[in-house]
């Protein structure tokens, strides 16, 4: 299963965090590295931070934009110790572990991790199924990005050791979660049609996009279901054209 957990680290600003966190996941038998835009990498630092996880940092997947990080995900799990305007279903690391191995039994997950200074924007948020919070004294609750990995990666290895799980029975294909580039596919494809009916002309039209977008991670459409949303955009595009 933890073969199928992914840190995904967007925007990292310092190198040598890159390589900490790489050697925070292989403690923990966590192997997938994914950075999003990185402010400094390949680097030297990062190689010589990670020590034997080098491995890790050598492999590790860059990509420009967290959409394709996260595309093939059916659980996307972002990291947070702010509050937020919005609401999202917020876990603790032990709960975020057994739902988050659930997943990984069968596809890829997900864990986005944000800046050091800022952590993760609200738009980033909302490509997100679900927000973990790590608790912490509320007189210094700022934690390095390496040791916030270094406590989920902890969680999610301890979880594989004594099995707990609510790992029910294999299902369809189709009837699985879609994934985290299915359903921005279907929110772009619906925004579209919004466009057309200068739906999306008003001051607000960003935070509409933004809380359409957590609704549909929200409701954990599986892909039959978002197959019929397209058609039934795409029928009545026609309908009235």
């Amino acid at each position: 299963m933890l073969e199928n957990i992914r840190i995904v680290m967007v925007h990292t600003s310092h190198s040598g965090n890159i390589g900490a966190a790489a050697r925070a996941m292989k403690n923990m038998s966590v192997s997938q590295l994914y950075l999003v835009s990185p402010n400094d990498f390949p680097s030297v630092e990062s190689s010589v931070r990670a020590s034997h996880a080098v491995d890790i940092v050598n492999e590790a997947v860059v990509t420009e934009t967290l959409e394709e990080a996260i595309a093939d995900c059916e659980l996307v799990i972002g990291t947070s110790a702010r509050e937020r305007t919005l609401s999202w279903e917020v876990d603790l690391p032990d709960s975020m572990a057994i739902n988050a191995l659930d997943v990984a039994a069968d596809a890829p997950v997900a864990i986005v991790f944000g800046r050091e200074r800022t952590g993760l924007t609200n738009e980033e948020l909302a490509l997100c199924h679900r927000l973990v919070h790590i608790p912490t004294n509320p007189d210094y609750s700022s934690l390095n990005v390496a040791a916030a990995i270094q406590v989920i990666c902890y969680e999610l290895y301890r979880h594989t050791l004594t099995g707990q799980s609510n790992k029910n029975k294999k299902i369809l294909a189709e009837d699985r979660p879609a994934t985290a580039g299915q359903i921005n596919a279907y929110h772009q494809h619906l925004c579209e049609y919004m466009d057309e009916l200068d739906f999306l002309r008003a001051p607000n039209s960003d935070m509409v996009r933004q809380r359409l977008m957590m609704f549909f991670n929200r409701a954990k459409p599986t892909r039959r279901e978002l197959n019929i949303l397209h058609g039934l955009l795409t029928a009545t595009r026609k309908k009235i054209t």
